[in-house]
């Protein structure tokens, strides 16, 4: 039953390190590098920075999928909506 448990656990964990590491890839192959970066300041707040000012509010992924769309705050983005929607579930995930 350990067994069991230690391989779905560790399923899960090797999943979710693959969707963090496809979102890093879109994050760059989208542009958000060019003014963003994980930790540090560029032209814009770091990834982790906008996770934390958004940090427990319900409708964050919502609001940052508006601002990104409609150009208010931000440039308006150019990626699908599913790949911004992944991105900003990454971003807020950091």
């Amino acid at each position: 039953m350990k067994s069991l448990m230690f391989a779905v656990l560790a399923a899960v964990g090797l999943s979710a390190a693959g969707v963090a590491q496809a979102s890093a890839e879109l994050a760059q192959k989208s542009g958000c590098m060019t003014c963003h970066s994980v930790d540090t300041k560029k032209m814009g707040p770091s990834f982790k920075d906008i996770a934390k000012k958004y940090k427990g509010q319900a409708s964050a992924e919502a609001d940052l999928i508006t601002k990104l769309k409609t150009g208010k705050g931000h440039p308006a983005v150019k990626t699908s909506d599913d790949d911004t929607k992944a991105l900003v579930k990454w971003i807020l995930a950091l």
